[in-house]
């Protein structure tokens, strides 16, 4: 019924009941999980691969977080490529820009990610994108880079959005989808809301970024995947839809973003 489209399972918050997160995610009727490999550490990617190769409801990323854009060198392409030729890795990321925390220079990570592109492009897979800082200044790089590299030929998706309404359009008419976690259900995110409200559904998907960003109802606890569909309650809510019809369309987008039905090795379902 839902598709948690980026969350992190193999997160140390998760190591000692990975099992049995999995297991409630499916009970909760999360029929599919993306694992985002990047963001521990560039050989932390493998383990996403490794959780995919595993369970057979769970796909990966890989990729460089912006984070970690400062461990880059030109030979972890060959890497990424050799993660991605893998029949359970469906999309290269997350990366992009973060100007908020700045744990790697300005510099870095944008050769990180304009490399990253790169080899999207050749590999024609699709790219999971985090982006964080004072708009327009990441956002509006972020951007510059992705039209530049990807010359109108990279799909993608702003996972966790968190920005402007200008923003997002500007996004959307850049071929992009939209991704929302439990911000969306914060008391305090009304903006964010009248933005999600203004991304047209076929353009949209919910996620958890587990275990991080519990939503409304769980605030302070360790995020699941088996949450997802407190995400999807409040986008049903705003677009004046049942929450089958928003189980079903986020699922269908993430599924058709991410290739799953036509995945190397996988049987459709």
């Amino acid at each position: 019924m839902w598709l948690d489209s980026h969350c992190h399972l193999t997160a140390d918050r998760y190591a000692e009941d990975r099992s049995e997160v999995i297991a409630r995610a499916r009970e909760a009727g999360v029929d599919a999980m993306i694992a985002i490999g990047s963001g521990y550490g560039f050989q932390g990617n493998f383990a996403a691969v490794e959780l995919a190769q595993s369970e057979d409801h769970i796909h990966a990323t890989v990729g460089i977080h912006p984070h970690e854009a400062s461990e880059f060198e030109p030979n972890t392409l060959d890497q990424l490529r050799h993660w991605l030729a893998e029949p359970q890795v469906v999309a290269l990321g997350e990366c992009g820009l973060d100007y908020h925390y700045m744990n790697s220079d300005r510099d870095a990570q944008r050769t990180a990610f304009a490399a990253q592109l790169g080899l999207a492009r050749e590999l024609g897979v699709p790219v999971s994108i985090h982006v964080r800082g004072d708009e327009p200044d990441a956002y509006g790089e972020m951007l510059e880079i992705w039209l530049a590299e990807g010359g109108g030929e990279l799909s993608g998706v702003l996972h966790c959005y968190t920005g402007t309404r200008a923003f997002a359009h500007q996004a959307l008419d850049a071929g992009f989808m939209v991704s929302f976690s439990g911000i969306v259900t914060f008391k305090r995110s009304e903006d964010l809301r009248e933005v999600a409200r203004s991304i047209p559904l076929d353009q949209l998907m919910v996620e958890t970024d587990a275990p991080f960003l519990a939503p409304e109802g769980h605030r302070g606890k360790r995020n699941e995947p088996a949450w997802v569909s407190r995400v999807g309650e409040q986008i049903a809510e705003l677009h004046g839809k049942t929450l089958e019809e928003i189980a079903r369309t986020t699922t269908d987008n993430a599924r058709r973003f991410y290739r799953l039905d036509t995945a190397k090795g996988k049987e459709p379902r």
